[in-house]
């Protein structure tokens, strides 16, 4: 009885994260702002647009351009981009809403809490090599957005809330460096 009970949390929980999935995946792109907090990373906020694997994140520091292969990395007060093919793992830290293609593979799943306004999935890593071995996703029960993400790499927590989702119709130039827009910036290839 016990485990018909596991099994029909963690169905419940994927089901949840594959409508948060649709909202967030949609075909022709979405915008939210965040603001995120933890030991690792400092307190950051900015915006970030996504579309399938694709995204743009910015803040006042720096702005990450992935197209799905190669990923443009700004830092403002160094007047820098680094170019680089990311590795699946640094990709699931880098895009807070790379939970939308990793739950499916390699990580259990469950509803460790429903609240009035949201469902809170608890994500665990089946392998312990991964980057992030936790992860809590609140997922907007009437609109299916996620709320907030918080996860866990080694001891340290990172929350990332999310404000302002919208659907948006997202060119593929969005999520590609333009050397036209920073023409002083020393480009350091690392592919």
């Amino acid at each position: 009885m016990l485990f018909a009970a596991g099994a029909l949390s963690a169905q419940t929980a994927e089901k949840v994260l594959d409508k948060a999935a649709a909202v967030v995946g949609a075909k022709k792109g979405a915008q939210a702002s965040f603001a995120m907090s933890g030991k690792r990373y400092g307190n950051q906020s900015g915006t970030i647009a996504i579309k399938g694997k694709k995204f743009c994140a910015s803040t006042a520091q720096a702005t990450i351009w992935y197209d799905g292969t190669t990923q443009w990395t700004y830092v403002k007060k160094n007047d820098e981009v680094s170019v680089a093919h990311p590795s699946a793992s640094n990709q699931q830290v880098q895009n807070p809403y790379n939970f939308i293609f990793l739950y499916k593979k390699g990580f259990n799943s469950s509803i460790s809490n429903k609240t009035a306004d949201n469902y809170e999935v608890h994500l665990t890593a089946t392998d312990k090599s991964r980057k992030i071995q936790e992860m809590y996703i609140s997922v907007n029960r009437k609109t299916y957005v996620p709320t907030r993400i918080r996860f866990r790499q080694g001891t340290d927590w990172t929350t990332i809330k999310i404000s302002n989702f919208k659907t948006a119709t997202l060119s593929d130039a969005t999520f590609r460096f333009n050397q036209k827009d920073y023409p002083s910036a020393e480009v350091i290839d690392l592919r």
